[in-house]
């Protein structure tokens, strides 16, 4: 079993940075993609950002291109959201997601089914 813990959450103001960090525990195997998933209120989940296990192939919605970075540690269950310039509709609860089952070892994951472990979320408020 793993689990996750997203921490960097805050209230910042439109046009300010946050940098959102995830840490697993439990378990150790050599690679693992990882995605950053957010949920607003009234709103669905979906996903932001995802980096491949192999390779570190990523994957944007466009609303965040240009503006959020994710990364990893190496083999590690660890991973990073950079977001920059950030607007009120970035405002939502922020989920980190990994899998050790990745279909694809050398593609993001992109799917939210298609992870097994899940954090219980940062909150991150953007205010005007």
């Amino acid at each position: 079993q793993v689990q996750l813990v997203e921490s960097g959450g805050g209230v910042v103001q439109t046009g300010d940075s946050l940098k959102l960090s995830c840490a697993g525990s439990g378990r150790t195997v050599r690679h693992y993609a990882m995605g950053w998933f957010r949920q607003a209120p009234g709103l669905g989940r979906e996903l932001v950002a995802a980096i491949s296990a192999i390779g570190g192939s990523t994957f944007y919605i466009d609303s965040v291109k240009g503006r959020f970075t994710i990364s990893r540690d190496g083999p590690y269950i660890m991973s990073t959201l950079q977001m920059e310039n950030l607007k009120p509709e970035d405002t939502a609860v922020y989920y980190c997601a990994a899998t050790a089952r990745p279909r694809d070892y050398t593609s993001p994951i992109t799917d939210g089914n298609d992870y097994d472990w899940w954090g219980r979320g940062t909150q991150v408020t953007v205010t005007v």
